[in-house]
């Protein structure tokens, strides 16, 4: 299977099911969230990830913690903690962990590939309005905030 387009759902009991028909949909998102429940907090999805430029949204886990691999290319990861940005350059090979309940957004540096480990359960996205970190200064205005 290819995890770019088909992730694969890790819940209780150590078990392992691809998620057929995924995609980027609210119905599909509240379908697959649906047929999870029963795994809770516990539940985790896994996706490969391709790009290039800045992320479009910031997004939270508040069930558990995220796992971010960078695979080839470069990524630089940013969270913001009660205001306060934190930024990490990832290269191949090198991961971060983004803390259940940390805003965070993921800019690709050129073309990239990320895996992600993801709590799902109760993630939350916000556009993102503000340039990306490279563009502006550190410190973010009051309305840039997440």
């Amino acid at each position: 299977m290819d995890l770019r387009t088909t992730p694969v759902h890790l819940g209780l009991g150590s078990r392992a099911k691809p998620v057929e028909g995924f995609a980027w949909d609210p119905e599909v998102l509240q379908a697959y969230s649906a047929a999870v429940a029963a795994d809770g907090a516990e539940g985790r999805m896994v996706m490969i990830f391709d790009g290039d430029g800045p992320g479009d949204h910031w997004e939270q886990h508040p069930a558990g913690d995220e796992l971010v691999v960078c695979l080839s290319g470069s990524v630089t990861v940013t969270r913001d903690v009660d205001g306060v940005r934190d930024r990490v350059l990832l290269g191949p090979c090198e991961a971060t962990i983004n803390p259940a309940g940390v805003w965070h957004v993921v800019d690709m540096e050129g073309p990239s590939s990320i895996l992600s480990v993801t709590a799902g359960l109760g993630t939350d996205h916000r556009p993102r309005t503000e340039p990306r970190p490279t563009d502006r200064a550190d410190t973010p205005s009051p309305e840039e905030a997440p």
